[in-house]
């Protein structure tokens, strides 16, 4: 794989040539065409995805009004990390968008490779925050502009 299309990707952000090197050797291509199913909610999920190209609808299924797109994620973003950070399951749908080339790393790959370099694992980590906290933002206000509605 090629190194340097990680160096695009926030998640890497801070990892040497030689780390980024190392990710890529453990990630896999795989293609799929527009609507295909990636993973459903409720799945146990074992491995995250980098979007080479094309776009990814990250959705829920709401009682009674059916699918609801949280987010339209595109080249160069990442999904289903969390995953790969502790052992629950898929906490939504993620489907082809448009058809789209992903690169796929499985949980087992990472750990060893966050295990047997530190300075690596701290600088994934720290990114896997960061983006925990930027999500975790956004579900706030979108729960403030739900609890505003519902007053009506």
């Amino acid at each position: 794989m090629d190194a340097s299309i990680l160096q695009k990707v926030a998640l890497f952000e801070g990892l040497t040539q030689s780390q980024l090197l190392r990710v890529a050797a453990i990630a896999r291509p795989r293609g799929h065409e527009a609507g295909a199913c990636l993973f459903r909610e409720g799945e146990t999920g074992r491995d995250m995805f980098i979007i080479l190209e094309g776009k990814v609808r990250i959705s829920q299924q709401v009682p009674g009004m059916g699918e609801e797109a949280l987010a339209i994620l595109e080249k160069g973003q990442y999904f289903g990390e969390m995953s790969v950070i502790e052992d629950i399951p898929r906490s939504a749908d993620a489907y082809a968008h448009t058809s789209c080339t992903l690169w796929v790393i499985e949980r087992e790959q990472l750990d060893h490779l966050m295990f047997t370099d530190k300075d690596l694992a701290y600088v994934l980590l720290w990114s896997f925050v960061r983006t925990l906290s930027v999500r975790l933002r956004e579900t706030n206000e979108k729960m403030k502009t739900f609890l505003a509605l519902s007053r009506f």
